[in-house]
C-alpha cells in the first residue's frame, strides 16, 4: 500500500466522522413562494390544455422547528443507505445498489464556518449525476430532520421513516395494468416516506414527508416544494384533507453551504382501530391486497371519488401493521437482504427479489460480526478500493434485535429498541473505525481502512 494514499484516504474517512451544521430554513414568506410557484406551474398547465395540480394549499411555517441540523456526512451517507434499502430501485439487487450511498464518501465537506456543502469532488459530480445526487442527497437530508422534529414532539415515541412506495405497494398496484401505460396523474405522485411515531402496544401516528433536491436557485426551491404539495395530496388517512405533512427542499448550491426549507401542515392522525378491535399484531404476515385507489372527497355535503391512495379507520390496524412490516424489511435489507426480509414483503413490495440469501454479484450476506462501542452487530461488510486504498464498509443491525426479525418476531423487535431509546452511543468513531454511525432503530454503518 502506497503510504501517501494511505495518508490521504484515512484524512478523508476521517472528514466522514467530522460534526458540521446544516441551516434548516421555514417561514411564511417561504410558504407564501410556494404558494406562488404552485400558481404560476398550474397557469402554464391550464395553458397546455391540463388542469390545475391538484395539491394540499394548508402548508404553513413549521411551529417551533429547529433552526440547524447537527450532523456527520457519514449519517448523511447511513440514512440514504437505509431509505434505499428496500426500495428496490434495480432488478438486480447486487453490491452496487446495496451500497449505493458510497458514492457520496467525498461529496460533502465543512466550510470555514463549519457548514456542509460540496466539496470539490461532489461538484464534479454535477456533470454526470446531477439529478440523481440531489435527488438521494435530499432524501437523506429530509428523513433525518423529520425524525428530528417528530422526536422533538413526541419525546415518549419512537420515530420511523419508511419508504412510501415500499408501504403502498402492500395494498395497491402503483403501475399500470400492463406495467407500460400511464396512471391518472394523482396516483403517479406520492410522498416519499411515511413517518410514525410509535409506542408499543399503542396506536401510532402517522405523516407524510415529501423531499425534493436541488443544485439550482432558491427559485428553484419554491418549485420543487409547489410539487412536493401534489406528491402528498395523493395520499389519505382518515377523512380526506387532514392527515399531516412535512415538505422539505435540499438547497445544495455548488460553493455555498447546504439549506433545508422546510413546511408542515399540522394536525395529528392516530392509527387507532376502529370499533372493539385490539392493538394489531405486527407479526402478522400480510397477503397481498389489491385496493382500489379511489378517495372520497366531502363537498358540499356530497362524497366525491377520485383518484388517489385511502386508508380509512376500518383498515387502521392493517396500516399499522403495513408500517411495522416495511420497516422490518428495510432494516432486514440494509444488513444483506434474503429470505429475513423476503417473509415480511408481499408479491407487489418485491418479495421474489429478496427470496434468495445470495444478492447478484456477491457471495455470502450477513456473514459480517463486529463489536463496535461496546456493541455486537450482526450484518454484512464490503471490501472495495477508494482511491486505489483498501476499505471496509459495514451495514448491520444489533444482534438481539437482528434476531428477533429473522425469526419475523416484530414485535420483540419494537420492544426491545423502544426499551433502548436514547441509550446508543453518538460518538462518530471507534477504535480502528474511522467512522461509525449508530441510529435509534439498532443499525450502525461504519468505515475503515483495511490492512493489506
Amino acid at each position: 500500500m502506497n503510504k501517501d494514499e494511505s495518508k490521504a484516504v484515512r484524512e478523508i474517512l476521517d472528514e466522514l466522522s467530522a460534526t458540521s451544521h446544516v441551516q434548516v430554513r421555514s417561514s411564511t414568506e417561504l410558504a407564501a413562494r410556494v404558494s406562488e410557484a404552485a400558481e404560476d406551474e398550474d397557469e402554464k398547465r391550464i395553458g397546455n390544455g391540463q388542469g390545475p395540480l391538484r395539491r394540499r394549499t394548508d402548508y404553513k411555517a413549521v411551529r417551533n422547528g429547529p433552526r440547524s441540523l447537527t450532523l456527520t456526512p457519514w449519517q448523511i451517507i447511513h440514512a440514504i443507505g437505509l431509505g434505499a434499502a428496500a426500495a428496490r430501485q434495480g432488478a438486480g439487487r447486487g453490491l452496487a445498489e446495496h451500497w449505493g450511498s458510497l458514492r457520496y464518501n467525498q461529496a460533502l465537506e465543512a466550510n470555514q464556518g463549519n457548514y456542509l456543502q460540496l466539496s470539490s469532488e461532489g461538484r464534479d459530480l454535477l456533470r454526470f449525476y446531477k439529478a440523481t445526487q440531489s435527488g438521494e442527497i435530499g432524501t437523506g437530508f429530509a428523513s433525518l430532520l423529520a425524525e428530528e422534529l417528530v422526536r422533538s414532539r413526541y419525546p415518549d415515541h419512537s420515530v420511523s421513516v419508511i419508504p412510501a412506495d415500499v408501504a403502498l405497494k402492500a395494498g395497491w398496484t402503483l403501475r399500470s395494468a400492463s406495467g407500460t401505460g400511464t396512471r391518472p396523474e394523482p396516483l403517479q405522485r406520492r410522498p416519499h416516506f411515511f413517518v410514525e411515531a410509535w409506542q408499543p402496544g399503542q396506536p401510532s401516528k402517522v405523516l407524510l414527508l415529501s423531499s425534493k433536491g436541488t443544485h439550482s436557485s432558491v427559485h428553484q426551491v419554491h418549485k420543487q416544494l409547489s410539487t412536493a404539495s401534489a406528491h402528498v395530496e395523493s395520499v389519505h388517512i382518515g377523512p380526506y384533507g387532514t392527515v399531516p405533512y412535512l415538505l422539505i427542499g435540499t438547497e445544495i448550491p455548488k460553493r455555498e453551504s447546504l439549506a433545508l426549507h422546510i413546511l408542515e401542515a399540522e394536525g395529528t392522525t392516530i392509527l387507532r382501530p376502529s370499533g372493539a378491535a385490539s392493538e394489531a399484531d405486527l407479526d402478522l404476515a400480510l397477503a397481498q391486497e389489491n385496493r382500489m385507489a379511489d378517495a372520497v372527497r366531502h363537498t358540499d355535503q356530497k362524497g366525491t371519488t377520485i383518484p388517489g391512495f385511502q386508508v380509512l379507520p376500518e383498515s387502521f390496524a392493517w396500516f399499522s401493521i403495513v408500517l411495522a412490516r416495511a420497516e422490518a424489511a428495510t432494516l432486514t435489507a440494509f444488513t444483506g437482504g434474503g429470505k429475513p426480509t423476503a417473509q415480511y414483503l408481499t408479491k407487489e413490495q418485491g418479495r421474489r427479489h429478496f427470496q434468495h440469501d445470495v444478492h447478484a454479484n456477491t457471495g455470502r450476506m450477513r456473514d459480517a460480526e463486529h463489536r463496535i462501542h461496546g456493541i455486537d452487530f450482526v450484518g454484512t461488510d464490503h471490501i472495495y478500493r477508494l482511491n486505489g486504498t483498501r476499505v471496509e464498509a459495514f451495514s448491520g443491525l444489533q444482534r438481539s434485535l437482528y434476531t428477533y426479525l429473522h425469526h419475523g418476531r416484530v414485535n420483540e423487535y419494537r420492544r426491545g429498541v423502544h426499551a433502548q431509546r436514547g441509550q446508543w452511543p453518538g460518538r462518530s468513531t471507534s477504535g480502528r473505525w474511522n467512522a461509525v454511525s449508530i441510529r435509534a432503530d439498532g443499525t450502525v454503518m461504519a468505515i475503515r481502512l483495511q490492512d493489506e
